[in-house]
Order: structure tokens, then sequence, then C-alpha cells
């Protein structure tokens, strides 16, 4: 898994998921359209109509994968649909200083990368993408590296199984039905074993 992308500012700490995705919009057990109502309360103004003034609603946020966050992302509830949203609008990675950890193990366990950054390079960031808006970072999962703009490389700590899940496309489900080649084979050796001592 690799990203090659823009990014999008948004430095506010202690962003909850009631932000990110409003509790009205948690009746359904559909992604679909989720990315819609990513932090609609900040996106829209009361009479329904885009705020310009929000980041998403700027050109330079089109198509962008990553967001740059401030600390203690995605705090709050445990709504697996806060990540939804977020890859639903497109985002395959957050970076920030720090994430609320449930919200960091629902993201793994729905390909999203959350990856944790000093301050100081966090703040590099923000001063570069402050003066850039199209500054572009590339990230690379199988090698754990944050390329910055610069070529300064940054490494990010990820666990083994969600790294290997991400990497492979899969969630935890998919990740054993893999392995189904090899749990019928133990499977047979062990009934088969059953069955002798049966008869014996």
């Amino acid at each position: 898994m690799k990203i090659d992308s823009r990014v999008v500012l948004l430095p506010m700490d202690n962003v909850d998921t009631d932000q990110i995705i409003p509790a009205r919009f948690l009746k359904t057990i559909s992604k679909i359209g989720l990315g819609d109502q990513l932090f609609n309360d900040w996106r829209y103004l009361a009479d329904g109509s885009p705020n310009l003034d929000f980041v998403l609603n700027k050109a330079e946020s089109k198509g962008a994968e990553i967001l740059l966050a401030g600390d203690n992302f995605g705090c709050g509830s445990s709504r697996e649909h806060a990540p939804w949203a977020l890859t639903q609008f497109g985002f395959k990675a957050v970076i920030s200083t720090s994430f609320a950890d449930i919200f960091k193990q629902n993201s793994l366990k729905n390909s999203l990368l959350p990856i944790v950054v000093s301050r100081d390079v966090h703040a590099k960031l923000l001063e570069l993408r402050s003066a850039d808006q199209a500054m572009k970072l590339q990230i690379d999962l199988a090698s754990q590296m944050l390329i910055m703009p610069d070529g300064e490389s940054v490494s990010f700590d990820v666990d083994a199984f969600s790294k290997t899940c991400m990497l492979e496309g899969v969630d935890e489900v998919g990740y054993i039905l893999k392995q189904m080649p090899a749990i019928e084979k133990f499977e047979a050796g062990r009934l088969g074993g059953l069955n002798t001592l049966v008869w014996q």
C-alpha cells in the first residue's frame, strides 16, 4: 500500500467522533453515502448549503487522500461510522500526534491508516502544508515510512497483523478465509486422528 497525495489540513485538537460523523447519521449499517456527512456540522450551513470556509469544501481538498489532524483525533464515542465516513470521502491515512485508542483500532479494521508522528514532525508538516496548499506526502506502508516533501523519511509504527491485512486488502474475516486451505488440512488430520482412536 503506497499513498502519494495532497494533504487536507485540519489542525484542531480533540476532534471527537460526533464531529467526524454526527450521531443522527448512525442509523445505517451501510458505509455508502457516509462521506457526504463527514464533518457535517462544520461542512454545511444551517440551510444545508456548503460552508465555503470549511476545508473540505475548498478546491485543494478534492481528491486528497491524507488528512493532517490535530492531537487526540477521534476521541469520544466508539462509533465505527467515523472511519467509514473518512474512507468514503476518500481518505486513506490520517496523521496526528495521538489518536483515541478505539478510533485507532476501528480505523485499522477499515483500511484507514492512522499514523502517529512526534510533535516536532507534526509541527514541520503543519508549517509545510500552511505554506503550500498543494503539498504532497508519500506513505509506504510496507516499509512503514512517511516521506516528506524535502525527501526526509520518518518511520511510523503499526501492529503487524493490521499491516498484513491492509497490505493484502482484507479485513479480519477475509484474512481467516484466506487461511481456509490450511484450516481444512488441519481439521482433516485432526478428525482422521479421532476416527483412528475411536476404532482402536
